[in-house]
């Protein structure tokens, strides 16, 4: 099958797709995006036919569309790729309404439909994975999992209220949310309930929660305190498991994962590749957006790959509505999944 790939969305996510598309070996890519002058940006910096006009973008003909819009757009191309029969890769979604129906949608037509996973392709997960496989430290009893990444350095060349992360439904914070989920529901399990604090406590010039506390308890009676915030300073991500036999101390920003079973440390460096040029803060390499957008063409070729799908992703989104519901209501809530 060739692929005509159409990049929805030019602003730093959209330019990293199509970087990590150039990087895999695909050439065949136009690009949308309202503002012309990122169209001229990533014509000028990546060599490709972009519009402004999606009318326009798609006269083209594209078969695949890599959806990198603002989290509250992905539903209009959603809708397109479905209307059109256009398998798509999206990235992270926050509204699990939006996904719910285009599940509903995606089961009349025979399209494949992928979801960003990023952090699942961490190698300091994937070792960590490794690890828990081999109960090194036996049955896991709690986990105490913390992330600060300071808003303004997310993208250091433009002022933060200027997109996204600085809106009340797509907040900073709360898009990191699922994020963690991801990767921690892969290790461990499932998530039954939470019990949570969602508020704002800084003094950042934005109308947003700025910081989502949890108490996850998973299905295999797993217990984790969940802490993210966006004001930190520097920013940190940072994880202690607790187990019958010893703990683990995780450092995500230097590779460094620490075990001690009673006695002594001993320490593993996981290497960590390199971020894109231009960012700050708690940006993951680069490596792992190419290695997530290599999986998804993989099964598209041959279907024998494993891809995060939106049934995936509705799970997670399940749990990132429960805290946000538990914090208003000042209760525990049961998930069902």
């Amino acid at each position: 099958m060739k692929f005509k790939i159409l990049v929805i969305g030019l602003g730093s996510m959209g330019k990293r797709r199509i970087r990590n598309l150039l990087k895999l070996g695909y050439k065949n890519i136009i690009g949308f995006d309202l503002r012309e002058d990122r169209c001229l940006e990533s014509e000028k910096e990546y060599g490709i036919t972009t519009f402004s006009n999606f009318s326009f973008a798609m006269t083209q003909l594209p078969n695949i569309f890599i959806i990198s819009t603002p989290p509250h757009l992905h539903e209009q191309y959603i809708n397109h790729a479905i209307k059109n029969n256009i398998s798509f890769f999206s990235e992270l979604n926050l509204f699990s309404n939006v996904v719910k129906k285009s599940i509903q949608k995606i089961n009349n037509v025979s399209i494949t439909a992928c979801s960003s996973s990023t952090m699942r392709f961490h190698p300091v997960v994937k070792k960590l994975k490794n690890i828990l496989d081999k109960k090194i430290i036996g049955d896991i009893f709690l986990i105490n999992h913390q992330v600060g990444h300071y808003l303004p350095n997310w993208h250091p060349w433009e002022d933060y209220h200027n997109f996204f992360v600085s809106r009340k439904d797509t907040g900073g914070a709360k898009e990191l949310v699922p994020v963690e989920l991801n990767w921690l529901t892969y290790l461990f399990s499932d998530i039954e309930s939470v019990v949570s604090n969602v508020t704002k406590i800084s003094n950042l010039d934005v109308d947003i929660d700025d910081i989502y506390q949890a108490i996850l308890n998973f299905k295999n009676n797993i217990s984790c305190s969940l802490t993210i915030d966006v004001f930190s300073k520097p920013s940190f991500k940072e994880t202690k498991i607790i187990g019958e036999k010893g703990i683990i101390l995780v450092n995500f920003q230097t590779g460094e994962i620490k075990i001690n079973k009673g006695k002594q440390w001993k320490i593993i460096n996981v290497k960590i590749n390199e971020v894109a040029k231009g960012y700050l803060g708690l940006t993951p390499p680069e490596k792992l957006y190419e290695d997530e957008l290599n999986s998804f063409f993989k099964f598209l070729k041959n279907k024998n790959n494993v891809i995060f799908t939106l049934q995936n992703e509705l799970k997670l989104l399940h749990v990132l509505d429960g805290i946000e519901k538990s914090s208003k209501n000042h209760k525990r809530i049961e998930l069902k999944n």
